[in-house]
């Protein structure tokens, strides 16, 4: 029973790192979209160059 217990516990592990590894290259892929767009481009849909890291991190 201790070890199915351990092998769930190592699967959750593993299951939180790839989520939060998804996460990172999620913000990453909009991070570098966003960069490069011109400022006009973004004042169009109503951001600035300072609003793309908060955006990025879904903040």
């Amino acid at each position: 029973m201790s070890r199915g217990f351990a092998a769930r516990g190592f699967g959750n592990v593993v299951a939180n790192f790839l989520s939060m590894l998804s996460a990172w290259n999620d913000a990453r892929v909009t991070r570098r979209e966003l960069n490069r767009l011109s400022d006009r481009e973004l004042a169009d849909i109503g951001v600035c160059r300072g609003d793309i890291e908060r955006i990025a991190r879904g903040l």
